[in-house]
């Protein structure tokens, strides 16, 4: 890996060596590749181009992959044949596959070496404490930060006489049997994808206090295991699920039948569904008109004790490989992004919410979260800074492969739903051939000690 970036760091001074004194007054380009698509991939690009436009001196070229897994993946082999984008999104679940990998400038170290102060103290505990290593370094740039909200259609829930949303899961039983029953086709709109499953596994482990894995969820050591399998409350949970599927109160939305559940919710055909906050802009752009909609935190199950759920969204790392021109140009895009007023933009048009204390301040006194469609946003932020003082739950997942592992998750979730697969074996199952995955991870990984 050594010798590739070498080669790619020769290969850039010998470019700008025959580019000669002309290109000198070119402005510096640079890459960022990122993984939204859709709606958010538009936003990124407008960001991208509100960027360039405040300065004369850099431009930074944006282009989505497609998904957050592809632009991992395209970025790994870009970066073995030297052609790797000075900036790169990764997922949460990427963070610890990128983190062991070597492959990047540490952004606190980025910031300090191209002369910025940057109060990284700033950054929401439940963000920072994700993102950061266990000495609170910060490596990459938290981005796109969201957490799982629960979305309701308040004139459904006005026709079987509720005005608020389900606190617990038993109460959400209950209400989606009363919108069944009151005619509504649709009174949960859900998918069990890979791209899916951390609202209802990962998430319904995070707020219920519980671990999807052993090691704080792989905080404390690649050895960690998965365990969500052997979680009672988990697996009543997803009994419940597939008898809400079974009973038609639950249906299946995805683009394979035409509709993804976020689609549904907004056309006023599914009355209930859990998504990104960063869905919330989205939504308020593309829903029926006249509809009348909120979101609420995530249901508890049982009488568990509410946790703070976890971060979701991505982080941007500036890989190695690259000229002190185009580190400064991503210093400055950095910057840009981090400002109070950036932040108000780029959550008015998403949903994502502020990643700074100083950001979340700023859209308060503007008075954001105080009127339609932007009120309930703040719920996120409430909902990633839940855990009672003290609280020994683990904070977020980082285990190497998550992507893949998440694939698992998702297969076993598919043969319990379209298969009709037993529920404990088929949890069973998945929990096993991502511990596979783990010790493969391990192993490519041995004694290495994690940051």
């Amino acid at each position: 890996m050594q010798a590739k970036l070498l080669g790619a760091v020769g290969a850039l001074l010998a470019t700008a060596f025959l580019a000669g004194p002309a290109a000198a007054a070119d402005k510096t380009k640079i890459d960022f590749w990122f993984g939204n698509s859709g709606d958010i991939a538009k936003r990124v690009q407008e960001q991208c181009d509100r960027f360039n436009q405040s300065q004369a001196d850099y431009e930074v070229v944006c282009t989505s992959q497609g998904s957050y897994d592809a632009s991992l993946q395209n970025t790994i082999a870009a970066f073995r044949a030297g052609k790797q984008p000075t900036i790169a999104q990764v997922s949460d679940a990427g963070t610890l596959d990128i983190m062991l990998s070597g492959a990047y400038y540490p952004a606190n170290k980025l910031m300090t070496d191209m002369g910025y102060t940057v109060d990284w103290k700033d950054y929401f505990s439940g963000i920072s404490g994700y993102y950061a290593t266990s000495k609170g370094e910060m490596y990459s740039f938290p981005f796109n930060s969201s957490t799982a909200l629960l979305y309701w259609n308040k004139d459904a829930f006005a026709k079987i006489g509720k005005d608020h949303a389900p606190a617990t899961w038993k109460e959400a039983g209950e209400d989606l049997k009363a919108l069944k029953d009151a005619g509504y086709a649709c009174p949960l709109g859900f998918d069990i994808s890979n791209n899916e499953v951390w609202q209802y596994i990962e998430q319904f482990e995070a707020v219920n206090g519980e671990a999807i894995a052993t090691k704080k969820n792989g905080f404390e050591g690649l050895d960690a295991e998965l365990v969500f399998n052997k979680n009672p409350l988990l697996v009543s949970y997803v009994k419940d699920l597939k008898s809400w599927y079974d009973n038609k109160l639950a249906i299946i939305k995805n683009k394979a039948v035409g509709q993804t559940f976020v689609e549904a919710f907004a056309a006023g055909d599914c009355q209930v569904i859990l998504t990104s906050v960063g869905d919330h802009g989205n939504v308020g752009r593309t829903a029926k008109q006249g509809m009348n909609w909120d979101v609420a935190m995530l249901p508890t199950y049982g009488d568990a004790t509410r946790h703070s759920s976890y971060v979701g969204g991505a982080s941007l790392w500036v890989l190695k490989g690259h000229s002190d021109a185009e580190y400064k140009a991503a210093a400055a895009f950095f910057n840009f992004i981090a400002k109070p007023e950036e932040a108000l933009t780029w959550s008015t048009v998403t949903g994502y919410i502020p990643v700074r204390n100083s950001g979340f301040e700023y859209l308060k006194k503007q008075g954001f979260y105080d009127k339609a469609p932007y009120a309930g946003r703040e719920l996120a932020i409430q909902s990633l800074t839940a855990s009672p003082a003290g609280d020994a739950a683990p904070h977020g997942i980082r285990l190497g492969g998550l992507l893949q592992v998440r694939t698992e998750i998702a297969n076993g979730l598919q043969a319990i739903f379209v298969n009709n697969a037993d529920i404990q074996a088929s949890l069973d199952s998945a929990a096993e051939r991502g511990n596979t995955l783990l010790r493969r991870f391990q192993q490519t990984y041995k004694n290495v000690q994690l940051p």
